[in-house]
């Protein structure tokens, strides 16, 4: 391919590489829920979705499903766990795992939460025909799979 053909918007392919795109849909996700009486951070949410799919993982499971280093996700789980939305099981085999459990209220925010965040992505692709959806979620898949080869 040479560079000719290789022609595309640099501001907008370095916004997505810098994050700037998740970073401003965090932040309507985040007003979202405030103004919904949600208090949860969108990376709290993400666990929350993540515990949602498939309950009681370990922390390290958490860690790879979210991206998130050891250290913050210790420093996000610990504040879920006071704000009553998360329960820390030791193993019965190993005491030193702990499986990270949604309480009843947690799945309760939760289920409130992707109520609002699916009103939010909603908004976000506002304007995008479903056709162009599907491309551009193909796109990501396939831009994601090259960065994490």
């Amino acid at each position: 391919m040479t560079n000719d053909a290789f022609n595309f918007d640099t501001s907008l392919i370095f916004a997505l590489v810098n994050g700037n795109v998740s970073t401003a849909i965090q932040r309507k996700l985040s007003q979202n829920f405030k103004s919904s009486g949600i208090a949860l951070t969108p990376d709290q949410w993400f666990v929350m979705l993540v515990l949602s799919i498939k309950d009681s993982r370990t922390q390290n499971d958490l860690c790879t499903a979210t991206y998130k280093d050891k250290a913050g996700m210790t420093r996000l789980l610990d504040s879920m766990e006071r704000q009553e939305l998360i329960l820390r099981v030791p193993s019965k085999e190993d005491k030193r795992v702990k499986y990270i459990k949604l309480t009843r209220l947690g799945r309760e925010i939760a289920e409130k939460a992707q109520f609002i965040a699916n009103r939010t992505l909603k908004a976000a692709l506002r304007g995008l025909s479903m056709e162009e959806i599907k491309v551009c979620q193909e796109a990501m898949r396939i831009i994601f799979s090259n960065a994490t080869d």
